[in-house]
């Protein structure tokens, strides 16, 4: 990995990380444009990267972070199936990361999603509380995203609004979930493949959280004041694009794989 590609990836991660476009689907499409080789620390680095993207959501919502235990409880709560169901099916998770189609087409089927989700949720936001029920069903919404080009932001936020959340509030219990789902995901690979980072390469995976940390800061505060004012429909076309596009590229022969 270049300085130039992972300053490409962080800045597309920041981007995308809290939009309900899939960044997981965008880094592979990314690296694929970019003909990365995709080695043992590249796959690290797009993992880690997200400790940037995850420590914006701390410095925006701190004063949240600081209100009680039962904040915490309820991120637990919410966190446990994606916990369970990424540790029993990891490596069939692993081996989707690669597969732009599999990429293209969530992207045109979440498209699809989105372009309704604002109608059929419209008039059921009643109460704003994330009880411990609710969170532990937003949290297996979340495992819906371990597919790669779901997006775990759409995900979870349209599980919020299925349990009568506003779409705002929807999309900060969202944020706030990324953070122990993110931080775990991140600590794991950390732990599993430390023998591969060196100085050097640990240089570039900080820079890389720096810009992916910034970004996703501007991304976050965006987002939510577009949200609250147009809906979801401009995210479902632009993910139906892509889909489609990226769709008809593969079966024109153009070699989008990652190697």
């Amino acid at each position: 990995m270049t300085w130039f590609q992972a300053v490409i990836i962080a800045i597309v991660e920041g981007i995308t990380e809290f939009l309900p476009i899939s960044s997981t689907g965008h880094m592979i499409i990314t690296e694929a444009l970019l003909g990365m080789k995709i080695d043992e620390f590249t796959k690290a680095f797009t993992v880690n990267i997200q400790f940037g993207a995850i420590l914006s959501v701390v410095v925006l919502y701190w004063r949240r972070f600081l209100q009680s235990w039962t904040f915490y409880q309820k991120l637990f709560v919410a966190f446990l199936p994606a916990a369970v169901i990424g540790f029993l099916a990891g490596d069939f998770i692993d081996s989707l990361l690669e597969n732009v189609m599999v990429v293209a087409i969530m992207m045109l089927a979440g498209g699809i999603l989105l372009l309704f989700v604002d109608k059929w949720f419209s008039k059921e936001a009643d109460n704003q509380e994330v009880t411990y029920p609710k969170a532990f069903k937003i949290g297996f919404w979340q495992c819906i995203a371990m597919i790669p080009g779901v997006s775990r932001s759409a995900a979870t936020i349209v599980g919020g609004m299925q349990q009568k959340l506003s779409r705002s509030n929807a999309a900060e219990f969202s944020f706030f979930l990324a953070v122990p789902t993110m931080a775990a995901a991140s600590a794991y690979k950390l732990l599993k493949d430390y023998k591969i980072f060196t100085l050097d390469n640990l240089g570039i995976l900080l820079v890389g959280n720096i810009i992916a940390f910034i970004v996703a800061m501007i991304a976050i505060k965006t987002f939510i004041t577009f949200l609250q004012k147009h809906g979801f429909r401009v995210f479902g076309w632009y993910r139906i694009v892509v889909g489609i596009v990226l769709i008809v590229l593969l079966l024109m022969g153009v070699d989008l794989k990652v190697i």
